[in-house]
């Protein structure tokens, strides 16, 4: 995936390499932030704000950021016959999702407010995996009613569970600035954006270090 390309990357199935190394640009030095696309739905907004936070990241230079769209992936409900911290995978989709976050040093979630949670597609693809999880770094976008903060509450206990490190920061969207030309953010809503994706890279830089100590990079 080029840095020169204008078309929004994506993490697939059919585009991640079998041999990517984790979190580790042709540099070698920048951390790779997936930027999840959490809700599958037809008519989300996820994917808008997916694409108005990769669009931001544009202008950054302290990492990469890549789109990670779960409609992409087609997971079914959990389907792994053994639990996922036992390593052990036995399906196709499992495999490509495994590798598209395990190139990931960071992440940011970008979820829907359902019936005061999360969407429940997030919550599977976060189910599926494991270790592939493990010391990275994560903030949160939410939308819905009052922004959707009470699905982040619900994701904060989940990510703790598989050790993934959530930023404080995080921003909350009104339904009513997301439409077909994408989100239209004022200067407060911009400038909280770009502190949390500043927390996420310096701690996913940080994270990377220890999982290099560990022997996972």
């Amino acid at each position: 995936m080029s840095s020169q390309t204008t078309v929004q990357p994506l993490l697939s199935p059919a585009s991640v390499p079998p041999d990517l190394h984790e979190g580790v640009d042709e540099d070698g030095k920048l951390p790779r932030i997936g930027i999840i696309v959490g809700s599958t739905r037809p008519g989300r907004k996820a994917d808008q704000v997916a694409r108005w936070v990769h669009q931001v990241t544009e202008h950054r230079d302290d990492a990469r950021f890549e789109v990670l769209d779960l409609a992409d992936f087609a997971l079914p409900m959990l389907d792994e016959p053994m639990p996922p911290m036992s390593g052990e995978v036995a399906h196709g989709h499992t495999r490509a999702w495994a590798a598209a976050v395990n190139a990931c040093d960071g992440f940011v979630f970008v979820t829907p407010e359902y019936n005061h949670s999360t969407s429940g597609a997030l919550k599977n693809a976060l189910d599926f995996l494991y270790a592939e999880w493990n010391d990275k770094a994560c903030g949160f976008i939410s939308y819905g009613v009052d922004g959707g903060v009470r699905a982040v509450e619900h994701l904060r206990t989940i990510v703790g569970e598989l050790k993934i490190a959530d930023v404080r920061s995080q921003v909350g969207l009104s339904l009513s600035i997301i439409d077909g030309d994408g989100v239209h953010a004022d200067a407060r809503v911009q400038a909280r954006l770009s502190t949390m994706l500043g927390e996420i890279v310096a701690w996913s830089s940080a994270l990377r270090k220890l999982r290099a100590v560990d022997g996972a990079v």
